[in-house]
């Protein structure tokens, strides 16, 4: 019941959005995955991280099976393609084949299973199928918040980003200080990031095939509620970032060219109007979320997953920042917000308690106490840095602290192995 609820609700959301894009004269979340079955997808890497995901119900063979009729499906499309004259640059040339996959998988599990065995590979279906979605869904968001906010308050953060030091301005200039080679590098990790929580998700659910049931708790479900409520945020806290405010990115929409070498001014801030097309994706910083919850859940893993689940967080805040994408003050929301959902999300698991409703409170009161004192105290912030700027960082580090600690003595204890007891000697009987 609690699956079907959830595909009912995740349904209607869907057409929810589809609506609203269709309101704005353009293609919501349903139309574009339904386009990608015949269309160059707009990431291949995506789609097959999909099917992977989808994957983990099945057996070994039957994944062999899976990925050679994907790749046999995609080479069909781009020899088509190429016969017909398409355009091969339009999108990526592969793809399709995996999202054909998924959706025999959902006629395989409705025709040919029953009992146990279909609701397992239809949750495998939905699984791969919610990650997609998520995307195309994001995408709809962004452009609803472009369209329904004319304005933006990028002039606040800004003026609250110098108690941190405008860490924006200072990674940026390292960043283009490297080069192509770095921008390039960090653009991959970037962009790849639902990528890496599959590679991370996979550890976790490398065990539903065997079992034939899914953990309770698992990365996908924490990157699918940051998707959820994060655009949320972007409709009360719209920003757009320094490369379009203060960048040239912006055009003349943008306040100056400061950026990345010229930190903004100190001044009186205010509400600044914006292009209809630049997304107002900034606060919080979900790339930071998403990447501290692939950091989070990668710590449980061996040391390689665990080295790689560090080097995406430190990659994805250096270009988040260094791209201008975000201000360092998104940052600092985008842990916060992470880590109450992550906490909220293992005390239901476990049954609310004390422990749990308090560290979910104490989150959500930091999240809401930055995103208020961005807003009404920001020229004060920015007056008394080294008043201001460890308070933001306390604030931050006292949700990490106490999330570590609540969630370690949530963690079963294992008990002991008991030690043999002494055995007396053998007396000598004379």
């Amino acid at each position: 019941m609690l699956w079907a609820a959830a595909g009912v609700v995740t349904l209607a959301f869907l057409v929810v959005l589809e609506i609203a894009a269709r309101h704005y004269g353009l293609p919501g979340p349903v139309t574009y995955q339904a386009r990608e079955l015949i269309f160059p997808p707009k990431s291949g890497f995506l789609l097959y991280a999909s099917m992977a995901l989808t994957m983990v119900v099945l057996t070994w063979r039957e994944r062999f099976i899976a990925a050679g009729v994907a790749i046999g499906i995609d080479i069909v499309f781009l020899l088509a393609r190429w016969a017909a004259g398409a355009d091969l640059t339009d999108g990526h040339p592969f793809g399709n084949g995996a999202l054909w996959v998924i959706v025999g998988c959902a006629v395989i599990a409705v025709t040919r299973r029953t009992g146990r065995e279909r609701l397992l590979l239809l949750k495998g279906v939905g699984l791969g199928l919610l990650l997609v979605a998520g995307r195309k869904t994001g995408d709809t968001w962004l452009l609803i918040t472009s369209k329904t906010r004319p304005t933006v308050l990028d002039p606040y953060v800004a003026t609250a980003d110098h108690a941190l030091g405008n860490p924006s301005w200072v990674v940026g200039r390292i960043v283009r200080a490297t080069g192509t080679v770095g921008a390039h590098a960090l653009d991959y990790v970037y962009a790849q990031l639902a990528v890496a929580a599959v590679v991370v998700a996979m550890y976790q659910l490398r065990h539903v095939a065997t079992e034939r049931r899914f953990p309770r708790h698992h990365l996908v479900r924490t990157f699918l509620v940051i998707g959820l409520l994060g655009p949320a945020i972007y409709m009360v806290f719209p920003v757009v970032g320094p490369v379009f405010a203060y960048g040239a990115d912006g055009g003349h929409w943008a306040v100056a060219d400061l950026w990345p070498h010229t930190p903004p001014p100190i001044g009186t801030p205010h509400p600044i109007p914006f292009d209809e097309i630049t997304p107002r994706n900034c606060m919080p910083s979900l790339h930071t979320a998403w990447a501290t919850a692939i950091f989070v859940h990668s710590r449980k893993g061996p040391r390689l997953l665990r080295h790689a689940g560090t080097f995406w967080l430190i990659a994805t805040l250096t270009a988040t920042l260094g791209f201008g994408y975000h201000y360092g003050a998104d940052l600092l929301a985008g842990v916060v917000f992470t880590l109450t959902i992550e906490a909220a999300l293992r005390a239901f698991d476990r049954g609310w308690d004390r422990s749990g409703i308090h560290l979910v409170a104490h989150g959500t009161v930091v999240f809401t106490a930055l995103l208020l004192s961005y807003r009404f105290v920001p020229v004060e912030m920015a007056s008394y840095p080294w008043l201001f700027g460890p308070l933001l960082l306390l604030a931050m580090l006292s949700v990490v602290h106490g999330f570590v600690r609540t969630t370690a003595l949530w963690e079963p204890k294992t008990p002991p192995i008991p030690l043999p007891e002494p055995q007396p000697e053998l007396g000598v009987v004379p």
